[in-house]
């Protein structure tokens, strides 16, 4: 099936889902969050495991958004509303540009996404940007990422993103932030241009894992959420390919 979108065509039998499941055992971890597990539900008789004898599958999920996979957030992630990603997320189909870039190593060891690698190859009128950093390998969708300074986003950059107007930021890291800033988060501040006129529509998806084989270039995105009430939730991000 073949769909226009804003003078472009995507190819909608050919989705890539850039997102890293949440399951139990060895999985990717940052910030500390408790390891997403699953328990099954218990009460008199009833027991909601069939490999325990029940009759069904009934289990209660316990995940923290942000440490244990793939999520998007809004701006509520860092400002004190009652505003949540289930509220402010809603347009689910989006021209997106994927990027592939290098971050610059400084001379403190950090390892830094700038403004001018985005300068260089980020095209006009894309609503949505999906960063791939470099090196790639696959064990990004099970790394643990604590205590391991992983590379983040120079506030220029960010602030350069929210000048032009992207409404949606996914990237394959934990934060787009240092992991310790002294809490100053200042990538996210400038994205969502908070707290001077936030940006409520604006997003931030993190800890995405796009393959190798997956090229640079224009995609249409369907970026779909669990229906949190939250700061973020668990995301599904998809990709088509153009046409």
């Amino acid at each position: 099936m073949l769909v226009h979108y804003k003078e472009h065509i995507f190819d909608l039998h050919q989705p890539i889902d850039i997102s890293i499941s949440l399951h139990e055992g060895k999985q990717l971890n940052c910030y500390f969050a408790p390891p997403f597990s699953t328990k099954a539900f218990e009460a008199g008789d009833f027991i909601g495991d069939i490999k325990k004898g029940g009759f069904l599958n009934y289990k209660n999920v316990f995940l923290n958004p942000h440490g244990n996979g793939t999520h998007t957030e809004c701006y509520a992630h860092i400002a004190d509303t009652e505003l949540t990603i289930n509220s402010t997320l809603t347009q689910f189909h989006l021209l997106a540009q994927l990027l592939t870039i290098e971050p610059q190593l400084t001379d403190n060891g950090d390892q830094i996404i700038l403004k001018k690698h985005l300068e260089a190859l980020l095209k006009n009128e894309m609503e949505a940007i999906i960063i791939r950093t470099i090196p790639n390998s696959e064990d990004k969708m099970l790394r643990d990422y604590n205590k391991t300074n992983p590379p983040y986003l120079d506030v220029e950059a960010a602030r350069f993103l929210c000048n032009l107007g992207i409404k949606h930021l996914l990237i394959d890291l934990p934060s787009i932030d240092r992991e310790q800033d002294g809490g100053k988060l200042a990538a996210h501040h400038a994205f969502w241009n908070y707290p001077e006129s936030p940006r409520s529509d604006a997003t931030i998806t993190e800890l995405i894992y796009v393959p190798d084989s997956v090229a640079d270039g224009i995609y249409l995105l369907n970026l779909q959420i669990a229906s949190f009430e939250m700061d973020a939730a668990p995301s599904k991000p998809v990709l088509f390919k153009k046409i």
